[in-house]
């Protein structure tokens, strides 16, 4: 199960993702297959977050940052995972090799497939 399927399944959508690379032997980002999100019933995805972080112990700011959204759904949010995500989800090879350009296409990546997959996230967000 790759890492957007993690955050899918925090998140209440289900046990499968529907716009993530196809599983298969790693390949170029611009070789890679993507799945068509597939209609799953809305989630309140902003809701769910800021439950979640009213009960963290730590203030994480999740709605800029992709270390703070991955900490508050329990996940690794170290460097490698990050680029195990931007991989997983096609990131250009320029934003992956400058960090920060990496975590701020990831964000907003993120909360764009969270919206693909019938997320709420407001238009702000995006």
């Amino acid at each position: 199960m790759g890492i957007f399927s993690n955050i899918l399944s925090k998140l209440g959508f289900g046990d499968a993702p529907q716009a993530v690379m196809a599983e298969s032997a790693p390949v170029s980002a611009a070789a890679a297959t993507v799945v068509a999100p597939m209609a799953m019933g809305v989630v309140d995805v902003v809701a769910k977050l800021e439950g979640m972080a009213a009960q963290h112990a730590e203030k994480l700011n999740w709605k800029t940052s992709i270390v703070d959204l991955m900490k508050l759904l329990g996940l690794d949010s170290s460097l490698a995972a990050r680029k195990e995500l931007a991989t997983e989800l096609a990131c250009p090879a320029d934003r992956m090799a400058d960090s920060a350009q990496m975590n701020m296409w990831l964000h907003k990546t993120v909360l764009q497939k969270l919206a693909d997959n019938e997320g709420n996230i407001p238009k702000e967000l995006l």
